[in-house]
C-alpha cells in the first residue's frame, strides 16, 4: 500500500461507567438502552466492534449506483469520464476539486477496507443518523464460525471441565494460611474465585473438541447477560481498582487481564511489584537519612566550619563581583550536606544495586506465574508485518544503523548541549549580576537564590523537550522504514529512551562530575576563578547542589508532568472534541443523557500505546538507582507517586480512554532490557559519585594518613590551600576588597596545592594524588564487589519457580488423563447398545 488509511476504533464498554453502566443490577436486569445499542436493527446479533468515520458528502455518495471498480477508475483515469454529467463536473485541475479528490480516494480506501472485512465473513451494519454531525459509526459482529476459525489458528487456550488443583507442601500449609489471614484485608473485593492454587485444565482451541469445555463456557446466553458482564466488569474495576480509597489494597490483575488483554495486565503487574519493592528501599533510605539527622552534631567538619573562632578567610567564588567571604557562612550547607553525605550512604548504596537485582529476578518469577496462570507459557509472538513501511523500503535509501548513527547522536548531543550550557550561562549571569547588588540580604542569599531558579527553569525545559523529543524520536524510527510493527515498536521506544535520558539526566552528571572539576587544571589561582568559563561549588563539595537538582527534577517531572499533565490533557483533548461538533452547552447537557454508548464512547481519548507509561517508570528508575548515593529518600519519593500513580493510571484507562484492543503478550519486551542495563549501570555511577563528587574518599584518607591523633579534627584545615591576593590577574580583583571591613592579603580556597611561598606555588600537592589514588582504588573495589555480590543473586534466586515447573508436569499428565477419561467415555457408548440410534453426539455450542 502507498498510502495509510486512518481509522478511529472504538471497543464497546469503554465509556465514562457513571454514564455507561448499571450499578446496582442484578442478573437479567440490564438497562434496554445499553442492550439496545450493542445489538443490531433486528435485534439478533451482538456488535462487537465499532469503527468511526467522517460522513462527508462526496462523490461516492453522489453516485451510489457506481460499483467500487468503477468508482476507483473515474478516479484513476485520465480522460473525463462520459457516463454522467456531474461525473465531467467533477474532473478538473482547479484547487479545490484536487483536495475534494483526495477526500474521495479516502473513500474508496475505505470501502475497500469493508469489502475485505465482509469477505472474512464479518457481519457489517452503519449508524449515521446519530446525534454526532459528520461522524459515522460501522458496527462489526463476528459470528460464531469465525470466531471460532480465528482462535484455532491463533492457538488460544480453551478451559476445560477439569480443575487442576496445586497441593502445597505440609510445611507451608500453615504459613500460607496464615499469609492469607494476614493480607485478606489488602485483597480487592472482585468475587474472582480464580486463584494461584486452583485453575482449569486449558488446551489449545479446536473445534473438533468443544464438547471437552467448561459447561457454561460455551453455553448460549443471551445478548442481554453479554452486556451485563462487561458492565459489572468495569464497575468492579471502577470500585475497587481506580478508586484512590483503595490505595492500600493489591490490582485485580486478573480482572483487568480478561478486561483489557495481556500486555496492559502485564504492565499493571510490573508496576504493582515495582511499588512493593519500592517500600523496602524507601524504609532503608528514610533509616539513612534519618542517621544523617542524628549525626549531624556530631560531625567533626560540621563542627569546624560552624565554629565562629575558626577566623578563616575564603576567597572569592567568582572574578570581580564576588568579594570574600567567612568559612562560617557555609555552616547550613555543611550540616544539610552530612544528611545526605554519610558512611550509611555507602552501605545504601550497595543494597540498592542489591535491590535492583532482586526486584528483576522477582519480576521473572512474577512474570513466570502469570505466564502459567494465563496459560501463556507456549505462547510465541509472531512478528506482523507493516505493509506501509514495506511498500516504502523498496524506495527508501540502503542505509544501515552504522550510517545514521553518527548523525542522530551528533545531533543528539548538540541539543542537549545548548540546553545545558544556556542554564550554564544563567547561572554565572545571574550570580554576577546579583553579587553586584548593593542590599546586603539579596548578596547573602546569591548561592541559594541561583540554585533554586536555574533547576526550576532547568525543569520546564526539561518538560518541554520531551514532548520536542518523542515527535524526533518517531521521525527518526520512520526514516529507518523498519519492516514490522516490533520492529518499529523496539527502535521508537529505544530512540525515545536515549532522547529522554539524556534530557533528563545531563544536567544532573554535569553537576556530579563536571562541575567545578576543570578549574583544577589551572596553573594558577588567578585563573581558576574566571566564574564564566567554571563554575564553582560550594566550599562543602557539589554533593548538597546534585541533591537539589535531583530531587527537584525528579519532584518537577512526577508532579507536573506524570500527574498534572495525565489529567490535565485528557481533559482538554476531550473538551475540544466536544468542542468541534458545534454543540451548545444546554444541547450538550441534554444529548449527553440521550447518547448511545458508543456516542458517549466517541468523546473518550483514543489510546495510543503504553510506551509513555514504561517511559516515566523507566525515568524513575534512573532517578532512583542511579544516584541514590546522593539523595537517599529517592525511593521514598518514587513510592509516594506510584501509589498515586497507579490509580491515576487506572481510572485513565476505565474513564478517560477508549477501551484498547486486547492483546497478547508474555513479557514487558524491551522494557526488561533497558531496566537491566540502568540497574549495571547504576552500580558503576555509585562509585563514581561516593568517590569523586561526596568527601568521604578524602575523609578517609585524612583519618587514616594525615590525621596526628586518628580523627576528623583538622580535616577543614588539611583541605584549604593558601593564596596570596597579590597574585591575581589584571581585571579579576574584588570590586569591593573591604567587604569584610579589613585588608585581606591571604585568602583560602578548596584545593590540593602547594602554598605561594613554596617552591613550586600552586602546584598540585602529594595529597591530592593520595587522595586520587583512593578514589579509582574505591571504584574498582566498589564496582567489583557490587557486581559480584548482584550476580550472586540473579544465581541464587532461579528465573523460574520450581513450584511452576512442577505444576507444569502436573497439568500436562492431567490433561492427558482427563482426554484418554473423556475419549473413553464417549466411545463405551454404543458398545452398551448398539441399536440405539439415538445416541446423544457432542454438538457444537454458540455462545
Amino acid at each position: 500500500m502507498g498510502k495509510q488509511l486512518k481509522i478511529t476504533f472504538i471497543h464497546l464498554a469503554d465509556a465514562s461507567p457513571n454514564s455507561r453502566c448499571c450499578l446496582n443490577l442484578k442478573a437479567g436486569e440490564a438497562a434496554s438502552g445499553d442492550q439496545h445499542d450493542l445489538c443490531s436493527k433486528d435485534g439478533q446479533k451482538h456488535m462487537d466492534y465499532i469503527l468511526t468515520y467522517s460522513t462527508k458528502k462526496l462523490f461516492s455518495d453522489l453516485h451510489p449506483s457506481l460499483s467500487l471498480k468503477e468508482k476507483t477508475c473515474c478516479l484513476s483515469c485520465c480522460q473525463p469520464c462520459a457516463r454522467d454529467q456531474s461525473l465531467r463536473k467533477y474532473h478538473g485541475g482547479t484547487q479545490k476539486q484536487s483536495l475534494r479528490s483526495q477526500e474521495e480516494e479516502k473513500v474508496l480506501c475505505r470501502e475497500e477496507f469493508e469489502d475485505n472485512l465482509k469477505k472474512m465473513g464479518l457481519h457489517l451494519e452503519k449508524d449515521e443518523s446519530n446525534r454526532i454531525s459528520g461522524v459515522g459509526f460501522l458496527k462489526i459482529h463476528a459470528p460464531w464460525d469465525i470466531l471460532c476459525r480465528e482462535a484455532e489458528f491463533l492457538k488460544l487456550k480453551m478451559p476445560t471441565k477439569e480443575f487442576y488443583q496445586a497441593t502445597p507442601q505440609h510445611k507451608m500449609r500453615k504459613l500460607n494460611a496464615f499469609f492469607k489471614r494476614i493480607t485478606a484485608p489488602l485483597l480487592p473485593n472482585v468475587g474472582d474465585t480464580e486463584t494461584e492454587d486452583i485453575k482449569k485444565v486449558c488446551y489449545p482451541f479446536s473445534r473438533e473438541k468443544l464438547h471437552l469445555s467448561h459447561s457454561t463456557y460455551y453455553s448460549t446466553v443471551c445478548m442481554q447477560c453479554r452486556t451485563l458482564t462487561v458492565n459489572l466488569f468495569l464497575q468492579v474495576l471502577y470500585r475497587e481498582w481506580a478508586s484512590y480509597s483503595n490505595f492500600y489494597k493489591y490490582q485485580p490483575i486478573s480482572l483487568i487481564r480478561k478486561y483489557f488483554g495481556e500486555k496492559i495486565g502485564l504492565y499493571f503487574a510490573w508496576l504493582g511489584l515495582y511499588t512493593q519493592m519500592l517500600i523496602f528501599a524507601a524504609i532503608v533510605g528514610v533509616l539513612v537519612f534519618l542517621y544523617g539527622c542524628i549525626t549531624v552534631d556530631d560531625d567533626i567538619p560540621s563542627m569546624e566550619i560552624c565554629d565562629k573562632r575558626n577566623n578563616i578567610t575564603m576567597c572569592p567564588l567568582c572574578d570581580k563581583s564576588c568579594s570574600y567571604w567567612k568559612l562560617t557562612m557555609a555552616c547550613g550547607t555543611a550540616r544539610a550536606s552530612h544528611l545526605f553525605d554519610s558512611t550509611a550512604t555507602v552501605l545504601f548504596s550497595i543494597f540498592m544495586a542489591l535491590w535492583a537485582a532482586m526486584f528483576m529476578e522477582s519480576w521473572k518469577r512474577r512474570q513466570m506465574r502469570l505466564n502459567y496462570m494465563w496459560d501463556l507459557t507456549n505462547f510465541e509472538e509472531e512478528e506482523v508485518s507493516n505493509e506501509y513501511f514495506a511498500a516504502l523500503h523498496a524506495k527508501a535509501a540502503k542505509l544501515t544503523w552504522r550510517d545514521r548513527m553518527p548523525a542522530y547522536m551528533t545531533f543528539i548531543f548538540l541539543m542537549t548541549f545548548a540546553i545545558l550550557f544556556g542554564v550554564i550561562i544563567y547561572r554565572v549571569t545571574t550570580q554576577a549580576s546579583l553579587q553586584m547588588s548593593s542590599m546586603p540580604s539579596i548578596r547573602a542569599n546569591v548561592r541559594l537564590t541561583v540554585k533554586s531558579t536555574a533547576v526550576i527553569i532547568n525543569v520546564v525545559v526539561i518538560l518541554i523537550l520531551d514532548e520536542v523529543y518523542s515527535k524526533i524520536a518517531r521521525w527518526l524510527t520512520i526514516l529507518e522504514v523498519p519492516k514490522t510493527d516490533k520492529s518499529f515498536e523496539q527502535r521508537l521506544i529505544l530512540k525515545t529512551f536515549i532522547l529522554k535520558f539524556l534530557n533528563a539526566f545531563s544536567p544532573i552528571f554535569y553537576i556530579a562530575f563536571i562541575r567545578g572539576k576543570t578549574a583544577n587544571t589551572a596553573s594558577s589561582y588567578g585563573v581558576l576563578f574566571k566564574q564564566s568559563f567554571s563554575p564553582q561549588c560550594a566550599h562543602t563539595g557539589c554533593l548538597m547542589e546534585l541533591c537539589i537538582q535531583l530531587s527537584i527534577t525528579m519532584l518537577g517531572k512526577q508532579l507536573i508532568q506524570n500527574n498534572l499533565f495525565e489529567i490535565g490533557i485528557p481533559k482538554l483533548k476531550k473538551l475540544i472534541r466536544r468542542i468541534k461538533t458545534k454543540r451548545a452547552p444546554v444541547q450538550e447537557e441534554q444529548d449527553d443523557k440521550d447518547l448511545k454508548r458508543y456516542e458517549a464512547d466517541f468523546f473518550l481519548e483514543p489510546f495510543v500505546s503504553l510506551n509513555p507509561e514504561y517511559m516515566e517508570m523507566i525515568i524513575q528508575f534512573g532517578f532512583v538507582t542511579l544516584f541514590v548515593a546522593s539523595f537517599p529518600l529517592a525511593p521514598l519519593f518514587a513510592l509516594l507517586n506510584n501509589v498515586i500513580e497507579i490509580r491515576l493510571d487506572a481510572k485513565k484507562f476505565v474513564a478517560e480512554l477508549r477501551r484498547p484492543v486486547a492483546a497478547r503478550a508474555k513479557d514487558i519486551g524491551i522494557w526488561y532490557n533497558l531496566l537491566r542495563g540502568i540497574s549495571k549501570a547504576a552500580i558503576i555511577v555509585n562509585a563514581f559519585v561516593i568517590a569523586f563528587t561526596s568527601d568521604f574518599i578524602p575523609r578517609l584518607v585524612y583519618q587514616y594518613g594525615y590525621s596526628p591523633d586518628g580523627t576528623m579534627h583538622g580535616f577543614i584545615n588539611h583541605t584549604l590551600s593558601y593564596f596570596n591576593v597579590s597574585h591575581f590577574q589584571a581585571e579579576t580583583h574584588p570590586l569591593q576588597p573591604l567587604h569584610l571591613g579589613y585588608k585581606v592579603e591571604v585568602c583560602r580556597y578548596k584545593d590540593y596545592r602547594m602554598a605561594p611561598w613554596s617552591f613550586n606555588p600552586y602546584d598540585i600537592s602529594k595529597v591530592y594524588w593520595a587522595i586520587l589514588a583512593g578514589r579509582l582504588a574505591f571504584v574498582i573495589i566498589f564496582q567489583n564487589v557490587v557486581m559480584l555480590l548482584s550476580d550472586f543473586v540473579d544465581w541464587v534466586i532461579p528465573d523460574i519457580p520450581k513450584e511452576i515447573i512442577t505444576r507444569i508436569y502436573e497439568e500436562k499428565m492431567q490433561m492427558v488423563e482427563f482426554f484418554m477419561r473423556e475419549e473413553h467415555s464417549l466411545y463405551s457408548m454404543p458398545m452398551l447398545d448398539n441399536q440405539d440410534e439415538n445416541r446423544p453426539t457432542p454438538q457444537l455450542r454458540r455462545s
